[in-house]
C-alpha cells in the first residue's frame, strides 16, 4: 500500500491486508507442505520425509519474516507513542504512560493530540481497555498508511 492515500483513513478501513502475492505464497507453501506430508505418509522414504521438513522450513521462514517485521513495527510505535504522549501529557505523567500496554499504545496512535489526554485517562481507568474499543472512540483519526 502506498505511503500516502487520497482517501481518509478510519476505523472501518485502517486494517492493512498483506499483498495478494504474499497471501498466495503462504497458501502455496501450506498446500505443498500438506502434499509432501501426504506423500511421506504413503511412501515413507527418507527423501519423502526430508521433503516434508523442507516444505515446513519454507513455511516457517515465510511466517517468521512477517512476524519479525511486525515486532520491529510495534517497537517503533511504542517508542513513538511514549515520546508523543510525554510531549502531549507532560513529563510528570511518565509513570502513567509506562502503565499503558503495547496493544493500547498501538491503538492510541490513531488519535489526534487533542483527544489523546482523555483517551489515555480512559485507558488508565480501565486496565482491560481493549485496542478495538480505543480505536472506536477515536474521532479525529490520524492516518497511518506506513504499516507492515
Amino acid at each position: 500500500m502506498a505511503a500516502t492515500q487520497s482517501r481518509p483513513q478510519s476505523y472501518e478501513n485502517h486494517r492493512v491486508i498483506p499483498p495478494i502475492g504474499y497471501i498466495l505464497a503462504g497458501l502455496v507453501l501450506t498446500v505443498e507442505a500438506g502434499h509432501r506430508a501426504w506423500t511421506a505418509a504413503h511412501e515413507r522414504t527418507f527423501w519423502s520425509v526430508w521433503a516434508v521438513l523442507v516444505a515446513l522450513a519454507f513455511l516457517v521462514v515465510w511466517w517468521t519474516a512477517r512476524r519479525r517485521a511486525q515486532v520491529v513495527q510495534d517497537r517503533l510505535i511504542r517508542h513513538e507513542m511514549r515520546t508523543r504522549l510525554e510531549r502531549v501529557l507532560g513529563p510528570t505523567r511518565r509513570a502513567d504512560i509506562a502503565r499503558i500496554q503495547l496493544a493500547q499504545l498501538v491503538a492510541l496512535r490513531f488519535a489526534s493530540d487533542a483527544e489523546l489526554p482523555a483517551l489515555v485517562d480512559e485507558v488508565l481507568k480501565h486496565d482491560t481497555f481493549a485496542p478495538k474499543a480505543i480505536k472506536q472512540r477515536v474521532r479525529d483519526w490520524q492516518a497511518d498508511w506506513l504499516r507492515v
